[in-house]
This record gives structure tokens, C-alpha cells and sequence, in this order.
């Protein structure tokens, strides 16, 4: 007995006539014919009654056609299985990450994925959020780690593995050094220094200050964390950035803002459709982030969130 076998039995039985039954399936009528007598040999039963104008079954024909259709369809799944196992052998995925990304756990990640199927190909690609966001929805970059205003995308999957708050950044000798924390609209009577539009922390600032219909008076911007705040160091201005990203710089003094409620967040994004491929890099990267990431969870371990 063979799985073409039942197919053509099905394919009889569905259409009560060998003609059809052949069209459908793409053989002759003869030998379609010739195949159903094989089947009914091996099975010691006839199963098609061809007696009457229409090829009806017999009653081990209906208690046969049950099985057959139950064998063809483990079948499929069987072949739909192997051929995701393949889908991970023989496939390639990107990923993005903003730019100055020193976020380990994702490195962790893909590290132990590269470990578990080293026959993907990775591709990693810098940019910044926005675009980031763009190429994911576009489908040319696969997972992404980007920094957003308050959340992922809605209309992409993704979770946030940091968030926190803006605080303005000064040196120690700065006028606003001795405060507590300070408003939005005082941090616009003064310099501002921050990331370009495009990414996270920029996003959190603008809309924050657009709320409260003020617009910051950015005086420098720079693509990397970093130089924002050697420029506030030296006295250009007020740095905006994420709390943990100033933490570690003693000549700085971190200022809450009092009045900007909107958290920076650092999130992997992807598209609704998974490749298999892409499905268990996510789980490396739940496991690699942990579930409650965005409570201080693993992705805490990194000290300062990169360009969001």
C-alpha cells in the first residue's frame, strides 16, 4: 500500500467518478483505475462499487475512506514539520539594533541561537529606531531592538525588555546642579543637547514638550549617547537622555523631569509572520532577556540603554 494509493482512493470517493477523480490528480483514468485494484488487492476488500453509474463506496470503502484521509493528513504534517526543521538548517535572518547598541543579553542570544543552528546565516545591521521600525514592517530586517516612546509599535509584535524615565543631565558646577528635579518648561529656558529625531529618547522628549505646548531648544544633537554627554560635560548644555545612561558619569548630575511621564523604552520588535527560524531566535531571546525584563529583569545587567 502506498500514500498515492489512498490518494487516488480519496480522490475517486470525493469526486464518484474516475474520470474526474483522475483530472484532479493528474494520472490517466486507467491508471487510476489500475491503482484503486492494487489498493482493494492489498486490502483483500473491494472499496469502490463500479456497478452503478457513479463510482460509490462500498461499506469497507466508507470505514476505509476515514483512514486514508487520517494517514494523508499525518502525512502533511509530517512533511510541514520536516520542512521547518529544514526552514532552520538552510535559513537566514537579520537583525537590527540601534546604533551603539551595548545591550548583552541580545548578544547572549544570538550567541547561544548561532550555537543551537549554526547553519542559519545571521546578518546584524545598525540604523536608528525609526527606520529600524520601517525595515521590520517592510519585512527586510527579521527582530529588532529599538528604543520607542512609551511602547513597541502596535502594529508590530514586540516587547519592552528596559524602561525608564528622561532625566536632564548637568555638570556639577551648572546653575540647576543643586535642584532635586526640574520641569519641562524649565529645561526649555535652557540648551539643549540630545540624540537626533529618529530615535527613542527623542521621540519621549518631543512629545512630552509638545503636550505641554512647548518646543526644546535644542542647541546640539549627536547620534551616540556618548557625545551628548562629553558636550554637557563641557558646559554646551543641558543633556536629555534616559536615567541609566547617565548614571555612571560622576562630573553629571541627573535631574528628574518632573512633568514628562512618558518612559523611554528599549523593545524587540518583529513582524506578525515568523519564519521558524525567527520563532526560535525569539525564544533564546525570552530566555536570554527573561520574562520580566522591564521590571529590571536581566537586560538591567546592561548599565546605560544605547541610542534608543
Amino acid at each position: 500500500m502506498e500514500l498515492r494509493q489512498l490518494k487516488y482512493f480519496v480522490a475517486v470517493a470525493e469526486e464518484a467518478n474516475f474520470t474526474r477523480a483522475a483530472e484532479r490528480v493528474h494520472i490517466s483514468q486507467p491508471g487510476i483505475s489500475a491503482q484503486i485494484r492494487q489498493l482493494e488487492q492489498h486490502l483483500g476488500a473491494t472499496l469502490i462499487n463500479r456497478s452503478g453509474r457513479t463510482a460509490g463506496l462500498t461499506a469497507v470503502g466508507e470505514v476505509v475512506l476515514g483512514h486514508a484521509r487520517a494517514v494523508l493528513a499525518a502525512a502533511e504534517g509530517l512533511r510541514e514539520a520536516v520542512d521547518e526543521m529544514n526552514g532552520l538548517v538552510r535559513g537566514g535572518l537579520v537583525v537590527g539594533m540601534v546604533t551603539s547598541c551595548t545591550i548583552t543579553p541580545l548578544f547572549d542570544a544570538l550567541s547561544a541561537f548561532r550555537r543551537a543552528h549554526p547553519g542559519v546565516e545571521l546578518s546584524l545591521v545598525e540604523d536608528d529606531s525609526a527606520e529600524l521600525v520601517e525595515r521590520v514592517r517592510a519585512g527586510t530586517v527579521d527582530l529588532a531592538l529599538i528604543g520607542a516612546a512609551g511602547g513597541p509599535p502596535r502594529d508590530l509584535d514586540g516587547w519592552p525588555v528596559i524602561s525608564e524615565p528622561l532625566v536632564a543631565a548637568v555638570p556639577l558646577d551648572h546653575p540647576l546642579a543643586d535642584r532635586e528635579a526640574i520641569t519641562l518648561t524649565e529645561l526649555c529656558g535652557e540648551p539643549v543637547i540630545c540624540l537626533p529625531r529618529g530615535t527613542g529618547i527623542r521621540a519621549v522628549l518631543d512629545r512630552a514638550a509638545a503636550a505641554q505646548g512647548l518646543t526644546p531648544a535644542v542647541a546640539l544633537q549627536a547620534s551616540a549617547p556618548g557625545a551628548v554627554i562629553d558636550l554637557a560635560l563641557r558646559g554646551l548644555g543641558v543633556a536629555v537622555l534616559s536615567r541609566s545612561m547617565v548614571a555612571d558619569h560622576a562630573g553629571l548630575r541627573g535631574l528628574p523631569l518632573t512633568d514628562a511621564d512618558i518612559p523611554a523604552v528599549l523593545a524587540l520588535i518583529s513582524a506578525p509572520t515568523k519564519s521558524p527560524a525567527l520563532r526560535e531566535l525569539l525564544t533564546h531571546c525570552h530566555r536570554s532577556f527573561g520574562p520580566h525584563a522591564e521590571h529590571g529583569g536581566r537586560a538591567g545587567t546592561a548599565r546605560r540603554l544605547p541610542q534608543p
